[in-house]
């Protein structure tokens, strides 16, 4: 096992952080990052992101900072509404002096504080949001984002989808932008390789108040021949304990986006539901320098073990340091300019973001459920590079807004 000494120079190599100066000089004011997440809304994927984060400031710090001044993180709860999602925006810009903002989950606080950055104009990083609409319809020059979205993520289940010999399908999804363009997505994802299907039901219940039983009965009473499910979170533990009393998943094959995290797979426990076809992260099995360093010094901060928001905080963290590394100052023209078609290593592979859209290829796995050992797990998993799933950048330039 690798010592922390060099688990730290193996990642800030990396980010293209060694040869900065060892010690720190207390006369430099630290560098401020503003994070903010709903925190108390979706603890179990938004903490784990916090602790990645925390993991990456603390290794960046103790290699020497960034251009010699320490790294501060500043985090706030957006109580998981756009409304004070602003005001906490504004607040860590003017009140606490960030030099960029990171975070958000939700698409509709990821665009609420995507729209804070551009009238600041101050860089802003939206780590999880899975929305495109904040990278193509609505990007502006401010906004940057980390995770691979709902297009990279659908055209990956859309491509295992279409081997199924389903033609009816049926849609459970979250009535938010989320789920709503997860749905667009997938929809043309899919008929691009089946034109022979068709969607004979919908149901699109309340965020976080999914009625399971009527729901999955509309779902079935339509004889759908299959069914992409978008919920997370409370629902997806509801949606499938319905199904499971039912007996409607031993004849209903299922696609499911993000049912293969930890953070909303592992609630569910011997209850998982075997078979789904679903995108997540089989932390257990990976095997790659990059990961295990990762994986063993989370292990010993944390006293758990990473999930997918953890390794998305680790890689935000990277990003911002390398960003104002590059940059030469904490500036906003110039972190941008950085953040244009930089390129960083993550625990999951190196990532570029698209000087086209602003978008990070951050990948992602796609498997089947599980259940070992009374634990639900991803098996016959294959990663997925977003590069390779993202329309090219000609394409994706064309569908942001002008100017």
């Amino acid at each position: 096992m690798p010592g922390r000494r060099s688990l730290l120079k193996g990642g800030l190599a990396a980010a293209g952080l060694l040869g900065m100066p060892g010690v720190l000089r207390a006369q430099a004011a630290p560098i401020r990052l503003g994070d903010l997440n709903s925190y108390t809304t979706f603890a179990a994927f938004t903490l784990p992101y916090r602790d990645g984060l925390i993991l990456a400031v603390e290794e960046i710090n103790a290699a020497g900072g960034i251009l010699g001044r320490r790294l501060e993180l500043v985090s706030r709860d957006d109580g998981g509404q756009p409304g004070s999602a602003v005001t906490v925006a504004n607040e860590l810009i003017q009140r606490e002096r960030a030099v960029m903002l990171v975070g958000t989950i939700l698409s509709n606080i990821g665009l609420a504080v995507a729209d804070v950055a551009a009238r600041r104009r101050i860089p802003f990083l939206a780590s999880e949001p899975l929305t495109d609409t904040i990278v193509w319809q609505n990007g502006n020059r401010y906004t940057f984002r980390l995770r691979p979205g709902t297009y990279v993520q659908s055209a990956m289940l859309a491509e295992e989808a279409a081997k199924l010999p389903a033609r009816r399908w049926a849609v459970i999804a979250p009535n938010y932008e989320y789920g709503q363009s997860a749905v667009r997505a997938f929809r043309e994802q899919l008929l691009k390789r089946r034109p022979d299907v068709s969607f004979v039901v919908e149901q699109w219940p309340a965020l976080g108040r999914i009625e399971a039983g009527p729901t999955l009965q509309a779902v079935l009473s339509a004889q759908p021949d299959a069914l992409f499910n978008v919920t997370f979170g409370p629902d997806l533990i509801n949606l499938a304990r319905e199904g499971n009393a039912r007996g409607a998943w031993r004849n209903l094959p299922v696609v499911s986006l993000l049912t293969g995290e930890p953070e909303w797979g592992d609630p569910l426990g011997a209850e998982m539901p075997e078979g789904w076809i679903v995108t997540g992260y089989p932390y257990q099995y990976l095997d790659t320098p990059a990961h295990n360093r990762f994986r063993d010094a989370y292990q010993r901060r944390f006293n758990t073990y990473p999930r997918m928001g953890s390794v998305v905080g680790h890689a935000t963290g990277y990003t911002v340091a390398a960003a104002i590394t590059k940059a030469g100052n904490t500036e906003p023209d110039a972190i941008l300019a950085a953040m244009s078609g930089l390129s960083i290593d993550t625990p999951i592979g190196p990532i570029t973001y698209r000087r086209a859209d602003q978008q990070s290829t951050m990948g992602t796995w796609v498997g089947r459920t599980a259940v070992r050992d009374g634990k639900g797990v991803m098996t016959d998993f294959r990663f997925g590079d977003g590069a390779a799933y993202l329309p090219p950048e000609e394409e994706a330039r064309r569908l942001r807004p002008a100017g």
